[in-house]
C-alpha cells in the first residue's frame, strides 16, 4: 500500500511537526530571558542605579553579557521591554476599580489608590523622565501613561463632573488631574520633602476641595 504521504513529503511534514515545539520552546526561553533582563534593570532603577553597566544587568538576570545584546540590538529595543514590562507590572498591581460609596468615601479609596501607585512607580518614573526627550519608546509610553491617569480621574469622578455646568467641566477634569498627577506627588514627596501619608492628606484635600466647590 503506498503512503497517502509521499516519502519526501512525509519526512519533510514529520521535521516540521517536530520543529514546532522545539521553536515553541526557544520562543518561551526567549520571553523568559527578555522578562529577567527587564525585571533586572527595573530593580536596580527600583534601588536608585539609574545607569547600571551591562554586565551588571547580565548578571543581575543570570546571563551572559553577549545574551543580553543577543535578545536587544541597542538601548532603544531594551528601553521598549522595560517600559512593557513596568506596564505589566502596574497593571497587575493597580487593576482600575470603580470607588463606591458617598462621596468622601469614594475620595478616601482614590487618594489611596493613587497615592500607592505614585509610590510604587516613582524610582523607574524618575529615570523614565530623564531618557524620555531621547527615546521615544519612552516618550510614547509616559503619553500613554498620562492618559490613562486621566481617564482614570474622569471614571471615577464622573458622577460630580458631569454634574458640574458644562463650561467647568473640562477646567474640573484638569484640577483633578493635576492634584492626582505623579508630578504633584513627586511636588509633595521629594521637593517638600513630606511623609506618604502626608503627602496622601494634602492629595485627598485638594481632591475634596476641587470637588465640594461645584
Amino acid at each position: 500500500m503506498t503512503s497517502p504521504v509521499p516519502r519526501r513529503g512525509r519526512a519533510a511534514s514529520l521535521r516540521r511537526a517536530g520543529r514546532a515545539p522545539a521553536l515553541d520552546g526557544r520562543a518561551a526561553r526567549s520571553a523568559r530571558t527578555r522578562a529577567a533582563i527587564a525585571d533586572a534593570v527595573l530593580a536596580f532603577l527600583e534601588e536608585g542605579r539609574l545607569e547600571p553597566t551591562s554586565l551588571a544587568i547580565a548578571a543581575r538576570a543570570g546571563i551572559a553579557e553577549r545574551t543580553l545584546f543577543h535578545h536587544f540590538a541597542d538601548l532603544e529595543a531594551l528601553f521598549t521591554e522595560v517600559a512593557e514590562r513596568q506596564i505589566e507590572r502596574v497593571r497587575e498591581r493597580f487593576p482600575f476599580e470603580q470607588p463606591a460609596g458617598t462621596l468622601s468615601q469614594r475620595i478616601d479609596a482614590f487618594v489611596a489608590r493613587r497615592a500607592a501607585l505614585h509610590e510604587f512607580v516613582t524610582p523607574v518614573r524618575r529615570a523614565a523622565l530623564r531618557l524620555e526627550p531621547t527615546s521615544p519608546a519612552i516618550a510614547r509610553r509616559l503619553a500613554w501613561a498620562r492618559r490613562e491617569l486621566r481617564r482614570d480621574v474622569a471614571r471615577s469622578f464622573a458622577r460630580e463632573v458631569e454634574a458640574a455646568p458644562a463650561a467647568r467641566r473640562h477646567d474640573l477634569r484638569g484640577a483633578l488631574t493635576v492634584a492626582t498627577s505623579w508630578s504633584c506627588w513627586e511636588q509633595l514627596r521629594r521637593h517638600q520633602g513630606l511623609s506618604a501619608p502626608r503627602a496622601r492628606a494634602v492629595v485627598r484635600q485638594l481632591v475634596a476641595s476641587t470637588l465640594e466647590e461645584e
